[in-house]
């Protein structure tokens, strides 16, 4: 789930491009769905003050649902350096948000009840 900041007067549509390409070396989506609003979650203290020096709290987040067009040989998570993946897999929503951090979660079920009926009515063909 690539995830990253919006710089000053970059649309959110252009920013989730931006960062798909960045981490995951690919652009090759189609944009199907988007979240109505921001959804936030807040960094637990013990995490507050290491994550970027302690200058955010939290984060708010516009989120997207792609369908994916390429090959899974277009996805290079060694795009950008440093890389901010070890590792990727295909999950279904629902492992995906069963393994998500505890204080992720509520948006990720969030963005699953959004995005649910969307995906199951979608046909995926390889």
């Amino acid at each position: 789930m690539p995830q990253g900041g919006i710089d000053v007067g970059e649309a959110p549509r252009a920013a989730a491009m931006r960062e798909l390409t960045e981490e995951a070396g690919t652009n090759k989506v189609q944009i199907i769905a988007e979240s109505e609003g921001w959804l936030t979650y807040e960094f637990p203290d013990e995490l507050r003050n290491r994550v970027w020096g302690g200058r955010y709290a939290g984060q708010a987040q516009r989120w997207f649902l792609m369908r994916f067009t390429g090959e899974d040989s277009d996805i290079n998570i060694a795009a950008l350096e440093p890389s901010e993946f070890a590792a990727w897999q295909w999950m279904r929503l629902d492992e995906l948000v069963h393994g998500i951090v505890a204080f992720k979660k509520s948006v990720y079920n969030c963005i699953a009840t959004k995005f649910g009926a969307t995906i199951r009515n979608e046909t995926y063909q390889k």
